[in-house]
């Protein structure tokens, strides 16, 4: 097999999941510091994040956007591994302060590994781009105990932007997808 046939089928595989996700749960951060909102429904609104969450509403107040972290993402299948890593017998993923956890899909494969082939993420009617990895911040210390920013490391999250805003619900079907032609030059451009 030829290194173009070998990418090739790389290629093919990284589109490929073998079924949709779910979304389990949504929490809303007014201020820093300040006890997470869950809700059960939320509105993502493009190059902000969303209504109600803090990073939306500084985005929107200052007319700057960071296009990286405007929706924080966790997997739900990573809450026993950050509890078992910590020591502790269960970990609140409210406590962790991400917008959106979800179950049933590899979060980690929605970025894609080639850069002309971009992925995003489908919730409900909502696209997003995973930007990047969701660093942990010294806060984990305070939560998890001596050590928590480390048991947090690989374990904290994605970062995404909103491509196409809309209302997103707990229970909403979250899938990975390539994007539209359209869609696909538009975040080359970016």
């Amino acid at each position: 097999m030829s290194p173009q046939q070998r990418a090739g089928d790389l290629r093919a595989l990284t589109r490929q999941f073998p079924r949709a996700g779910r979304l389990e749960a949504i929490y809303l951060r007014p201020a820093r510091r300040v006890r997470v909102l869950q809700a059960q429904q939320a509105t993502a609104i493009q190059g902000l994040g969303l209504q109600g969450d803090r990073r939306a509403a500084a985005g929107a107040a200052s007319g700057q956007h960071s296009h990286k972290r405007e929706v924080t993402l966790l997997q739900a299948e990573h809450l026993p591994v950050i509890a078992a890593l910590a020591g502790l017998g269960a970990v609140n993923a409210a406590d962790l302060r991400r917008n959106l956890l979800v179950c049933g899909i590899n979060l980690l494969a929605a970025k894609s590994l080639f850069r002309d082939q971009p992925l995003v993420l489908r919730i409900g009617e909502v696209l997003l781009e995973v930007t990047g990895p969701c660093e942990p911040c010294s806060r984990m210390e305070e939560l998890l105990g001596p050590g928590g920013y480390n048991v947090m490391r690989g374990h904290g999250g994605l970062t995404a932007r909103v491509l196409t805003g809309g209302l997103l619900n707990v229970g909403d079907a979250v899938s990975c997808e390539v994007p539209a032609a359209n869609e696909t030059q538009m975040l080359l451009n970016i």
